[in-house]
C-alpha cells in the first residue's frame, strides 16, 4: 500500500461549517443508536424473549460490521464522506422503521448495524479531511463529546420512553434518524480520498487484506487498534452487564435505571474526552494508558456497590477514564491511517477489530450467563481482566518504544 495524502488540499481550522454539520449529524445518529437499543431491549422483554436474546440482538448488529469490513472502508474513501454518512443514516432509519412496524427485531436491528457499519468509517475519516495535526485530537474530542452527549440523552430517552410506550419510543428513534440524515445534507462535498480502481468483491477483499497488513505492521496503528478494540469490546459488554446487574445489586426492575447508569458513563466520557483533548498530544498517547487500566479497576468495584448514588459515582469514574483513554488512540489511528492506507480503510479495519472484540466478549458473557455464573462475580472478573489486558498493552508499547 502506498501513502495517501489528505483529501483536502489545505486543511481548514478546527471550527468550520463542515465540522459543525458533522457534529450535529453525529449527535442525532448516536442519539438514535442508543435510544433504539434500549427500546429494542424493552421490546424483547415485552414480547417475553429469553434473557440470552438481549446479547444475541447486539451480535446481529456487530456481525454487520465484521461482514462488511472489507467493503465499508473503500466505500467511505471512494465517495464524498458526507454522502456516505447520509446513506448509513438512511439504512438506520429503515431498520428503526422496521422495528416500529413489527418486523423481526433481530433482522431489523441487523439492518441498523449495516447502516452503522457504512457510517462509521466516514464519520471519523472525514475529520482528517476537515482538519489535521493537533487540531485532529481536538476534533476527536469534539466528536466524542458529541457522541457521548447523544449517548447520555439517547439512553435516557430510550429507557424512559420505553417505560411509557415501546412503540412510541421506536417511533421517536425513527424520527431522530431522519434528523441525522437531514444534517448530513449540510456537510460540504469533499473530493473522494481514495477512488476505487476495481469494484469487484474479490479485488476489494484483496485491497482490504493488503491494508490490514500495512496497518498491522505499523506500530502506531497496531497499538491504536488493539487499545480501541479492548475499550469498545468491554464497553458494549458492560452495557448488557449493567442491565443484568441493576435488578440483582440494586433491586430495581425498570427500563430507566440501566439507562441512567449508562448516561453517567457518558457524562464521565465527556469529561475525560475534554481532558484528553487539552492534555494529550499525538506523540504522547502513552499518557492515556493508565486511564485504561483504571476503567477495569472501577468496573471491578461494582461488586461492592448496592445503592444507587455510589453506582452513579463509580460509573462516572469509569466513563472519565474511558474518555481520556479512547480519544488520543482514535486520533493516532486517523493520522497514521490517513498517511498510509487512507482514513476510511483505517477506520474500517479498526471497526473489524473492535467488533470482533465485541463479538468475543459478548459471547463469553452469554456463555457465563448460560452457565449460571452470578452477575456479581462476572463484574469483578471482567474488570480485572480488562485492566490486565490494557496493562499488558502498556508494557508492550513501552518496550517497543525503548528499542
Amino acid at each position: 500500500m502506498t501513502p495517501f495524502p489528505s483529501a483536502a488540499a489545505a486543511p481548514g481550522p478546527l471550527w468550520s461549517r463542515g465540522m459543525a454539520a458533522v457534529l450535529f449529524a453525529q449527535f442525532f445518529s448516536a442519539f438514535g443508536d442508543n435510544a433504539v437499543l434500549f427500546s429494542a431491549l424493552a421490546l424483547l422483554r415485552a414480547e417475553a424473549y429469553p434473557d440470552w436474546a438481549a446479547p444475541l440482538l447486539q451480535q446481529f448488529f456487530v456481525a454487520a460490521y465484521i461482514l462488511l469490513a472489507p467493503f465499508a472502508g473503500p466505500f467511505a474513501d471512494s465517495l464524498p464522506k458526507g454522502r456516505v454518512m447520509l446513506a448509513g443514516n438512511g439504512l438506520k432509519l429503515a431498520g428503526a422503521a422496521g422495528l416500529t412496524l413489527g418486523l423481526n427485531p433481530f433482522l431489523a436491528y441487523g439492518l441498523i448495524g449495516v447502516g452503522a457499519a457504512a457510517y462509521s468509517p466516514a464519520k471519523y475519516g472525514i475529520l482528517g479531511e476537515l482538519t489535521t495535526g493537533d487540531n485532529l485530537v481536538k476534533a476527536n474530542g469534539l466528536m466524542e463529546a458529541s457522541t457521548i452527549a447523544a449517548i447520555l440523552a439517547g439512553a435516557i430517552a430510550g429507557g424512559v420512553l420505553a417505560d411509557w410506550s415501546v412503540g412510541g419510543a421506536l417511533l421517536v428513534c425513527t424520527g431522530v434518524y431522519a434528523l441525522a440524515a437531514a444534517a448530513n445534507l449540510l456537510i460540504p462535498r469533499l473530493p473522494p480520498a481514495h477512488p476505487i480502481a476495481d469494484a469487484r468483491p474479490g479485488a476489494l477483499l484483496a485491497d482490504f487484506l493488503a491494508a490490514c497488513r500495512t496497518i498491522w505492521q505499523h506500530p502506531d496503528t497496531r497499538f491504536s487498534i488493539l487499545g480501541t478494540s479492548l475499550f469498545w469490546g468491554s464497553g458494549v459488554t458492560m452495557r448488557f452487564l449493567l442491565v443484568a446487574w441493576v435488578p440483582i445489586a440494586l433491586g430495581l426492575h425498570d427500563n430507566a435505571t440501566p439507562a441512567y447508569l449508562n448516561a453517567m458513563v457518558a457524562l464521565g466520557i465527556v469529561l475525560g474526552a475534554g481532558l484528553a483533548g487539552a492534555l494529550v498530544r499525538l506523540e504522547q498517547v502513552e499518557r492515556a494508558l493508565p486511564a485504561g487500566v483504571g476503567i477495569g479497576l472501577a468496573v471491578a468495584l461494582l461488586a461492592l456497590v448496592h445503592t444507587l448514588v455510589p453506582a452513579y459515582a463509580l460509573l462516572a469514574v469509569v466513563g472519565a477514564c474511558g474518555g481520556f483513554f479512547i480519544v488520543p488512540l482514535n486520533a493516532l489511528l486517523q493520522e497514521r491511517g490517513r498517511e498510509t492506507v487512507g482514513a476510511g480503510h483505517a477506520i474500517a479495519i479498526q471497526n473489524l477489530g473492535e467488533n470482533s472484540a465485541m463479538l468475543a466478549m459478548l459471547g463469553l458473557y452469554t456463555v457465563a450467563l448460560g452457565a449460571g455464573t452470578p452477575v456479581l462475580w462476572i463484574a469483578p472478573l471482567f474488570g480485572l481482566g480488562l485492566s490486565a489486558a490494557i496493562a499488558a498493552l502498556w508494557i508492550s508499547r513501552r518496550r517497543a518504544r525503548a528499542r
